[in-house]
C-alpha cells in the first residue's frame, strides 16, 4: 500500500508539474481586428451624426483595406469621425498599417493635412452625445510628410479630454512629438502601441521605439460637448476602447492586429 500510495503521489507531481509547465510556455497570440472582408465587428460615431450612423459612407472596406473617404461628402463641415473596434482593451500590443493618399478634403481644418491616427483608451462611443466632436481618448498620432524637407514626426501623442504623465509630470502640450523618421508620400508605415493598462505606453514606428508615457487620465480639454458625467478629471484611464480616426485627410489602414497581454501580466 505505501509503494502505491508513493507511485500515485509522484504521478501526480508530475502532471502537477507538466500542467504548470505548459501553462508557462503559453503565449499570447496575435488575433486579427479586421477580416478583410467588412466592418461588421466596429462601430462609427462621426461628429454631428447619431451612434452608428456611417455618413458619407466614410469607413469602407475595398481592395481588402479599411479605407476612409469623403467624396459622399459636401464640405467637411467638422465632421470628425471614429470607427471602434466592438470591445475594450486593457493590456495589450496593437500594431497597424496605414498610408496617407490624396487630397485634403475641402473644408477640413488645415491641420489635418496628412493627419490621421488611433484612438485608444477611448470613452464607450455609445455614451457619446450626437454633437460631441472628439471621443475622451488617448491618440497615437499619424502624421504623413509634406515632401518639403522638414521634419515632421509620426506615432505621437495626443490627449482629446484626457492628460498622461511626460517625463515626471504632466504633459503641458495637447500633443507630444515623438523621435520618429518623417514619412513622405503614400507609402505604408507600420505603427506599434503597447498599452499596459493605466501605467506605460510605449509607440513604436517601423520597428523603433520613439515615444514613451504613463499614467493616462481624464482631464484636458480639446473633447467638447461630451456628457459630463463621464468627464472625471483625475481619473486613471486602465482600459477602453480602440478606433480609427477620420478627419478629412483620405487615408487606409490595414493588418490590424492585437496581442492580449493580460496573461502575461498575471504570470
Amino acid at each position: 500500500m505505501k509503494i502505491l500510495a508513493y507511485c500515485v503521489a509522484v504521478i501526480t507531481l508530475i502532471i502537477f508539474a507538466s500542467a504548470n509547465l505548459a501553462k508557462e510556455n503559453e503565449k499570447p497570440e496575435w488575433v486579427s481586428l479586421f477580416n478583410g472582408k467588412d466592418i461588421k465587428d466596429w462601430n462609427v460615431k462621426i461628429h454631428r451624426h447619431e451612434y452608428n450612423k456611417n455618413f458619407g459612407n466614410t469607413f469602407r472596406v475595398e481592395d481588402g483595406l479599411i479605407k476612409v473617404r469623403y467624396d459622399q461628402y459636401g464640405d467637411f463641415d467638422d465632421q470628425f469621425g471614429h470607427l471602434y473596434y466592438k470591445t475594450p482593451f486593457s493590456y495589450y500590443h496593437l500594431k497597424l498599417e496605414y498610408r496617407f493618399i490624396g487630397q485634403l478634403h475641402n473644408g477640413a481644418p488645415s491641420y489635418t493635412l496628412r493627419n490621421s491616427g488611433v484612438m485608444f483608451h477611448s470613452q464607450d462611443p455609445k455614451t457619446m452625445p450626437k454633437e460631441q466632436d472628439w471621443p475622451i481618448s488617448i491618440e497615437m498620432q499619424f502624421l504623413g510628410g509634406l515632401s518639403d524637407g522638414k521634419a515632421r514626426p509620426t506615432g505621437n501623442m495626443c490627449s482629446p479630454g484626457t492628460n498622461v504623465v511626460y517625463n515626471g509630470k504632466i504633459a503641458a502640450d495637447h500633443c507630444i512629438n515623438s523621435t520618429s523618421k518623417t514619412y513622405d508620400g503614400d507609402q505604408w508605415v507600420k505603427a506599434e502601441l503597447i498599452v499596459l493598462g493605466d501605467s506605460l505606453i510605449t509607440h513604436i514606428i517601423n520597428g523603433d521605439t520613439v515615444l514613451k508615457y504613463s499614467k493616462p487620465q481624464i482631464g484636458g480639454d480639446v473633447a467638447n460637448r461630451y456628457d459630463p458625467k463621464i468627464k472625471i478629471d483625475g481619473k486613471l484611464l486602465k482600459s477602453g476602447f480602440i478606433a480609427l480616426q477620420s478627419e478629412g485627410q483620405p487615408i487606409d489602414f490595414r493588418k490590424i492586429e492585437i496581442k492580449d497581454l493580460s496573461t502575461a501580466r498575471k504570470k
